[in-house]
């Protein structure tokens, strides 16, 4: 970047706000006329860092007392028929919203590419697509909980 010494201010000015949007801390600018070096004193903290809970931990994690109330699962995948799986980690949605009805339901008949749900990762929804045409037999998880990759999401026989 060239800068006249009278636009130098506003050269600052334009790597605070990069330094702003993108969220970086100190940055070092060096050329022929110039040498600048901006950070901050107090960074705002990291997010903090949830461990992941091995598979085998969660099943090893303590039952629920017997006087509990016990709830079914929406759905228990079956030997039966195929399930299409998530194909990342996110949250299960139906429906493509709130007030629109859901994608499939037990019972539709699905063909191959159809979208039969959403699962949302990052703020971004992704379509998930049927790889198998047939009858949807049972939808494995409910709306707006969160999957693991390769868990059953809908069974098609």
């Amino acid at each position: 970047m060239q800068f006249e010494t009278n636009s130098l201010t506003d050269a600052v000015k334009e790597f605070i706000g990069i330094m702003k949007d993108s969220g970086l801390s100190y940055m070092y600018v060096k050329n022929d006329k110039f040498e600048i070096e901006l950070g901050q004193k107090n960074p705002p903290p990291a997010p903090p860092v949830m461990p992941a809970m091995p598979p085998m931990a969660m099943a090893a994690a303590p039952a629920a007392p017997a006087s509990a109330p016990q709830t079914a699962p929406v759905a228990a995948p079956a030997d039966t028929g195929k399930s299409i799986k998530s194909p990342i980690v996110g949250t299960f949605y139906s429906a493509p919203s709130p007030t629109k009805p859901p994608f499939v339901k037990v019972g539709d008949k699905v063909n191959e590419g159809d979208t039969v749900c959403i699962v949302e990762s990052m703020k971004v929804m992704n379509e998930i697509q049927a790889d198998i045409s047939g009858t949807v037999k049972s939808i494995a998880v409910k709306d707006g909980e969160a999957v693991e990759f390769g868990q059953p999401l809908i069974i098609i026989e």
